[in-house]
């Protein structure tokens, strides 16, 4: 009974370590990967097509690398253009592992592959950058831009024409990488300027002029406004003293012509009973001088009192 059992868990160490064995033998290449075979550290074979591949267990070492397309990405750099303007700029780049055997024994990993670009892209970046002026790398071209434009100036007015521009910048940069990182069975595939901007302390001026600038603006706008305003109101006035002066005119003519009726009216009265009108023009005068506060001091006999005495008498 034991040496059945004792035979059987041999029977199961053999089979495993059989299966340890053979699964150490063959691995598995993806499509997107691409291998370096290495014996005690030492490279002696490289794939670069996918399928079920066989190494020695132990003494093989299996070092994979992707095939695909890798991103770089810079870190935000200081750097002085051509004209002493200081900004920041931020680039970014693709690159491939095109030589895996000369990449393994260069740079070993991607992470070193990438503390390498940092130091070939940002160098050339610098390079190419400081030997040209600011307009030189923000434009690609001499393009005109939409600009709304004012009557104190045009936006693109003193911008230079450009002669490299930024495109040709990129592709500099691009070329003088690409001539470095090939010794490390690197390919770099497209470098570009992601983002550029002035230093804090540059933007900060450069802030503090457009404010100043807008503000210069925005306070001819008001004096302009003000005349506009003073102008209108002139005007204003001026219409408003004409249809014053008509209206005045047209009613002293309708006033003369009332006082011409009344007058006429009155001399018809008059003359049909003259001692009536004489009586009814002296109602009125007393109407138009006397109320209860005035106070009158006359004799008796006054011409003012003519018709009220001969009423009191009758």
């Amino acid at each position: 009974m034991k040496t059945q059992q004792f035979a059987g868990l041999f029977i199961a160490i053999v089979i495993l370590v059989i299966i340890s064995i053979f699964s150490g033998i063959f691995f598995v290449v993806d499509e997107t990967e691409q291998v370096v075979i290495t014996k005690f550290g030492k490279p002696v074979r490289t794939i670069t097509t996918a399928g079920l591949k066989m190494k020695i267990p132990v003494i093989h070492q299996v070092n994979k690398f992707d095939k695909r397309i890798l991103e770089w990405d810079g870190i935000p750099t200081e750097i002085s253009a051509k004209d002493k303007v200081f900004i920041e700029i931020d680039t970014y780049a693709r690159w491939r592992i095109v030589e895996p055997l000369k990449f393994f024994r260069s740079v070993r990993s991607e992470s070193g592959a990438q503390a390498r670009l940092d130091n070939i892209i940002d160098a050339a970046a610098r390079d190419y950058i400081t030997s040209n002026v600011l307009i030189e790398v923000v434009r690609s071209s001499n393009r005109k831009m939409d600009v709304i434009e004012t009557e104190l100036e045009t936006s693109t007015s003193g911008v230079d024409s450009i002669y490299t521009g930024r495109d040709k910048i990129a592709k500099g940069i691009l070329k003088a990488a690409s001539d470095k990182v090939s010794e490390y069975g690197i390919e770099l595939i497209d470098v570009r300027i992601k983002r550029m901007n002035y230093i804090e302390s540059v933007r900060n001026k450069v802030f503090e002029r457009m404010i100043a600038e807008r503000l210069r603006i925005a306070e001819k706008y008001r004096s302009e406004g003000q005349g506009k305003r003073a102008e209108i109101e002139g005007e204003m006035e001026k219409e408003l003293q004409k249809i014053t002066s008509e209206a005045y005119k047209q009613a002293q003519e309708i006033e003369g012509k009332a006082d011409a009726e009344a007058i006429k009216i009155y001399a018809s009265a008059y003359e049909q009973d003259p001692e009536f009108y004489s009586f009814t023009r002296t109602l009125e005068t007393y109407k138009n001088t006397v109320d209860e506060k005035t106070w009158l001091l006359l004799t008796t006999d006054n011409e003012f009192l003519k018709y009220i005495n001969s009423t009191e008498g009758k």
